[in-house]
């Protein structure tokens, strides 16, 4: 096989985590006594960062950037408790991984999630299949930004060609080809 490291990002490719942020955000509206909002609402909320979220959660006549901050900063702190909660694997990922781990390719996840909750959840959800698991830690290095994704190239030791990288946005595949990896849309 040509390839021989995968990175995948992780919310909406490896885990469903929809819920756990969803419950997160409602516990915020909830204690500010605003309306809250059903998981299917959340649909169209999540994908472009939380406190994007945040935004599109709240009010319109409760949304200034002072109010989002602060939301913001309470829902990382409610979500960081209960991250892994109902966050599960979509169907057949484990046997992926499995397969993958048995014709030895190299696995890594690169999220634009905050790097202290993207490690929390690819350890306690995937305990035995990264060696590599970084999120956001500095706002210049967010994806497409390939940086983080050519780091993980050089650790393994392989070229940026032999590496597919797997996500399930415009923003994932743009990071791929910025890295000049083989992009993989799910």
């Amino acid at each position: 096989m040509k390839y021989k490291g995968i990175i995948f990002d992780l919310d909406g490719t490896l885990v469903n985590s929809l819920e756990d942020i969803s419950d997160a955000m409602n516990t915020v509206l909830t204690s500010l006594n605003y309306p809250i909002h059903t998981y299917d609402a959340y649909q169209y909320f999540i994908g472009s960062g939380l406190r994007n979220l945040v935004s599109k959660a709240l009010p319109s006549s409760n949304n200034s950037e002072d109010q989002i901050e602060t939301c913001f900063e309470t829902m990382i702190n409610e979500y960081r408790k209960i991250c892994t909660l109902k966050t599960k694997p979509y169907n057949g990922i484990n046997e992926l991984l499995d397969h993958l781990v048995s014709q030895n390719i190299k696995l890594a996840v690169f999220s634009n999630k905050a790097d202290e909750l993207t490690k929390k959840i690819a350890t306690e959800i995937f305990p035995d299949y990264f060696n590599n698991a970084i999120g956001l830690s500095t706002e210049a290095l967010k994806k497409p930004n390939p940086f983080e994704a050519i780091e993980i190239s050089k650790n393994w030791n392989l070229k940026p060609e032999e590496i597919i990288f797997v996500g399930d946005s415009d923003i994932d595949m743009q990071t791929a080809i910025n890295a000049e990896m083989f992009p993989v849309g799910v």
